[in-house]
């Protein structure tokens, strides 16, 4: 009962902190490129409400973000040493390419996202998992929040969101190589990157587009193209209109590429061991984005207070979370309780995979019972802040908040 009614205390505390804002039009948000603002079913994908934050909690957010990067670094040499690719539901024929992006600086980590509960009004951070690889609400997290503060009149900079900043210096660094980017300028000379996404796909797109405009305000040559306009060769390297392109961005997840394209990826591992294009995200995100790589996370750091209990077998005696490796969006996962007895469970497209059982940690919860679930981004250091808001399980129809710290 006591520990009821501190959660009901966390769950009030929580609804205080929401602030009704006005709504940005359908109209505006389709003139800034924002055209996925509506679900399914008629509803506004961002809420009318921001949850306002302490300056105390953005930078729990920022140390935790942080610290985890490198637990993960840790966790992924751990799994390279030890030849633990198979325990990670990692395709085989992306071991190798994994292997030779591992060991090479040039391929640079781009961005990815951490999906952390907690970190409102004092209850404690865990890790839920990290988008390493192809981490959506790029958009939303760096643009639309910002233009929902600007336009109800609120102070815009009051915001942790330095989104498309980091992003910036991280393509320089690309060049640098280094926590610099002082040297770009001298060290550059001309490559250029190609981004793709797939046809048909509109967040997709804007998302790609995006990443290409902060590509050039580093300073890079860029160009766009969706991915089967792209033609590859193994011993030349990556082309689009007849133009060679030393950098390729894809969005598309290295699980889908060597599921579904796997002539394509026996072409990108021929094309990085000859050193004739850079593959962003780099193929080592994949050991990151597994949510295998959480077991191996518990057992390099245990009781950590980041991170959750996690193991390949079901937690006895322990509520607990069942999950795909590599599902998005919710799919397959189920929420069992001390008992074993399923309580919850979404449909999807991820039923064989291999699964993970964590122990199930509730989100901060608003007086309606609606989860809060923080996106962290990753740039080569936390830089960005955004929440989605939704049920136990967090899938496709979850809505976008924004916050602001007072």
């Amino acid at each position: 009962m006591a520990e009821a009614r501190v959660q009901a205390q966390v769950r009030l505390v929580v609804d205080m902190f929401l602030k009704k804002v006005t709504p940005l039009t359908k109209q505006y948000l389709e003139e800034i490129g924002f055209e996925w603002h509506t679900d399914a079913d008629k509803t506004n994908y961002v809420s009318d409400e921001i949850l306002e934050i302490s300056q105390d909690d953005a930078k729990a957010y920022y140390d935790a973000a942080n610290e985890l990067y490198d637990m993960f670094v840790a966790a992924a040499q751990h799994v390279i040493d030890n030849n633990l690719f198979h325990e990670l539901g990692i395709p085989f024929n992306l071991v190798d390419l994994i292997k030779d992006s591992w060991e090479n600086d040039v391929h640079w980590h781009l961005y990815g996202r951490f999906d952390l509960a907690g970190g409102v009004d004092g209850k404690p951070i865990k890790l839920i998992e990290f988008n390493a690889d192809t981490p959506t609400s790029v958009f939303e997290t760096a643009i639309v929040q910002w233009a929902l503060l600007k336009q109800n009149g609120m102070d815009e900079n009051s915001q942790f969101n330095d989104l498309f900043d980091a992003l910036v210096e991280n393509f320089k660094r690309l060049i640098t190589l280094d926590d610099s980017t002082q040297d770009f300028e001298k060290l550059y000379n001309g490559w250029k990157i190609l981004f793709s996404s797939i046809a048909g796909n509109k967040e997709d797109e804007t998302t790609t587009r995006f990443l290409q405009a902060a590509a050039n305000e580093a300073g890079f040559n860029t160009e766009f193209a969706y991915v089967d306009e792209v033609v590859f060769s193994d011993e030349d390297g990556i082309f689009y209109n007849d133009e060679n392109y030393e950098f390729w961005f894809k969005l598309i997840p290295w699980e889908q590429i060597a599921v579904d394209e796997g002539e394509l990826a026996m072409i990108l591992k021929n094309i990085i061991q000859n050193q004739r294009a850079i593959i962003l995200n780099p193929a080592y995100t994949l050991l990151f984005q597994s949510k295998g790589i959480l077991k191996v996370l518990w057992d390099l750091y245990p009781n950590h207070p980041l991170l959750l209990e996690s193991s390949y077998e079901p937690l006895i005696g322990k509520k607990m979370v069942k999950k795909p490796f590599l599902g998005r969006e919710g799919a397959n996962v189920a929420i069992y309780d001390e008992n074993g007895k399923k309580i919850l469970e979404e449909d999807g497209e991820y039923a064989n995979n291999k699964f993970l059982y964590q122990e199930f940690y509730e989100f901060n919860k608003d007086k309606a019972g609606n989860s809060y679930q923080a996106g962290v981004f990753f740039a080569y250091e936390a830089c960005a802040l955004g929440y989605r808001k939704g049920g136990e399980i967090l899938g496709n129809f979850a809505k976008f908040v924004a916050h602001y710290i007072r």
